[in-house]
């Protein structure tokens, strides 16, 4: 009775060293829970960056509001008929 007694105790030691320190252990399995909880974090990030570009990628297919703004800004181009102006600020010398 006693050697079984024993047996079942270095059996439930020997199991309970596994759950906390070997392979696929416990600590092993909330460190994952974190990382898989990061990487969801990023990519709702990028899903919302895609959202975004998506919405102006259709502005730009549909809208010529926007490809008109896209290329004044970017290109510095300017329509046939206006007249464009620089303003230059002056220095002044201390």
């Amino acid at each position: 009775m006693r050697l079984l007694k024993l047996t079942f105790l270095v059996i439930l030691i020997a199991l309970q060293y596994r759950l906390w320190f070997g392979k696929n252990s416990l600590p092993d399995y909330w460190n994952m829970q974190a990382d898989v909880q990061r990487q969801a974090a990023a990519n709702d990030k990028l899903r919302q960056r895609n959202q975004l570009v998506a919405a102006d990628i259709e502005d730009l297919r549909e809208g010529q509001v926007a490809l008109e703004e896209r290329a004044r800004n970017e290109l510095g181009l300017i329509k046939s008929d206006e007249t464009f102006f620089r303003l230059v600020p002056v220095k002044t010398q201390p």
